[in-house]
């Protein structure tokens, strides 16, 4: 086992989890990183809870002298698949009343984004360009229509649209409401595992 020692209270506080996270990612399993720090980091470890759950082990090692140690090992090789949420319980929840997003992929670490979007009855989500990229929608409860410059296409339950990049679209959700999950490929941003090791 390698164990690679760094100490936080050098990093700036802006920079100090991206610089873990990348420092993490590049180890070998049963490797571990060893941090010094000014306090008890419980924000990073809590960050490392939400972006991989099952993949370290995290020892608090104490404090002596106004320095805190962690030892954070690394037990898979990746983040590992995990259960995110259900689509069946858009049937039990009959209280939406607007449209909106009411379920994200919210790991950081992530290619790509999807969440559920529900419309009240006969609400919908006017004219507009898609972005820059496809986008897949599955219909997971109620019914609606979807406008394209082309015609109508009805929506049901089950169904699987593709939207392609730059498309023209409009939803409109029938009388018991429309909800679907959405997943395309992650707009370019800033997360935590973005920049390579230095």
């Amino acid at each position: 086992m390698t164990e690679v020692e760094i100490d936080l209270r050098d990093i700036p506080r802006p920079r100090r989890h991206r610089q873990i996270f990348v420092r993490f990612d590049h180890l070998n399993v049963g490797d571990a990183l060893l941090l010094l720090a000014d306090h008890e980091p419980e924000r990073l470890h809590q960050d490392f809870d939400r972006e991989l759950p099952g993949s370290f082990v995290w020892e608090s090692l104490g404090e002596n002298a106004g320095v805190w140690r962690v030892r954070i090992t690394k037990l898979t090789s990746t983040a590992l698949p995990r259960w995110m949420g259900s689509t069946e319980t858009a049937d039990h929840d009959d209280d939406v009343t607007s449209g909106g997003s009411i379920w994200q992929l919210t790991p950081a670490a992530r290619d790509m984004d999807a969440n559920v979007i529900a419309l009240g009855a006969g609400d919908r989500i006017d004219t507009h360009n898609g972005p820059e990229l496809d986008v897949l929608i599955h219909v997971v409860a109620g019914s609606g229509t979807l406008s394209t410059e082309g015609g109508d296409v009805q929506l049901v339950r089950g169904d699987i649209v593709w939207l392609p990049r730059r498309s023209q679209r409009r939803f409109q959700a029938g009388p018991e409401g429309l909800r679907y999950l959405s997943v395309h490929h992650r707009k370019p941003t800033l997360n935590i595992t973005a920049a390579p090791p230095r």
